[in-house]
């Protein structure tokens, strides 16, 4: 486990921006303490200075994972992010959708989203935002990206895609073996 790069710091601020905006800090200076990014194998985990302090005395070849998978570098330089970081970015998303029931079971199959599974859409949600998904009763599903801002989703035909899926909570099953 090893501290980000600058360069690599950024791409993942740069990342939890796009769907928590100024909110970034509230991760990082909590009050039940300071917690921070740090990164094994290519994955970027967030982690209190605790547990931080004793994962450091565990040998580097046993240990597997510490604090919570927020997401990984691609081979191509990217950030991606994890479904284990849902709940770390729900409570303080800035643009939210939710989903209808009827669409709740394609989102989690990994599809995008259509106008007429559109439940609610936040006011002034900008195209190509990031956004959390939620189910009419509040319950987080995953997040996208908008694919159309809520002026032009108001006025968009019923199979029009209003979300791209980025990640939902049936990759639990799906992708088990792979999410650390």
């Amino acid at each position: 486990m090893r501290r980000l790069s600058e360069e690599r710091t950024k791409l993942v601020f740069e990342k939890l921006v796009k769907y928590i905006g100024d909110n970034v800090k509230v991760l990082v200076n909590r009050p039940d303490g300071i917690y921070c990014f740090r990164e094994k194998k290519d994955r970027v985990y967030y982690v209190s200075e605790k547990i931080l302090s004793l994962a450091t005395t565990i040998a580097q070849d046993h240990l597997m994972s510490f604090g919570i998978c927020f997401g990984k570098f691609t081979k191509s330089g990217k950030f991606r992010l994890h479904i284990t970081a849902l709940h770390y970015l729900a409570p303080y998303a800035q643009f939210k959708i939710w989903l209808k029931p009827s669409a709740e079971q394609q989102f989690l199959y990994g599809h995008h989203v259509t106008k007429s599974g559109l439940g609610r859409i936040t006011e002034g949600t900008p195209q190509y935002q990031g956004v959390v998904v939620f189910s009419m009763n509040d319950i987080p599903l995953g997040f996208g990206v908008a694919a159309k801002s809520t002026v032009d989703c108001k006025h968009a035909d019923p199979m029009t895609t209003v979300l791209f899926h980025q990640a939902d909570i049936g990759e639990y099953i799906r992708s088990e073996d792979t999410l650390l």
